[in-house]
């Protein structure tokens, strides 16, 4: 069973981490946030960390009121597709 995911936020590095697991992002503007790169270690695959982490970005999106731009390939392919939830939030 994989193990729960201990997701923080790391603003000064501007990425989501969970051991060696992480989301990377850019403040673009104030308004706006890209988020780059989801990067998740082989023998932690497939346990739903990387959807953990994307949405553990979306919420903060949301708290500070901010637009999402996809522009990692996960997020913006098979995540939004499996969430349509947060497609509101997204770049249009």
């Amino acid at each position: 069973m994989p193990n729960t995911p201990n997701i923080q936020h790391d603003p000064d590095h501007q990425r989501f981490i969970d051991g060696q697991a992480q989301l990377t992002y850019r403040r673009l503007n104030p308004g706006l946030i890209d988020l780059v790169s989801v990067q998740v270690p082989p023998e932690q695959r497939g346990g739903g960390l990387a959807g953990a982490l994307t949405r553990a970005a979306f919420a903060y999106a949301a708290q500070e009121g901010l637009t999402v731009r996809p522009t990692c390939s996960y997020i913006s392919g098979a995540f939004l597709k499996r969430h349509p939830e947060f497609l509101e939030q997204v770049e249009s």
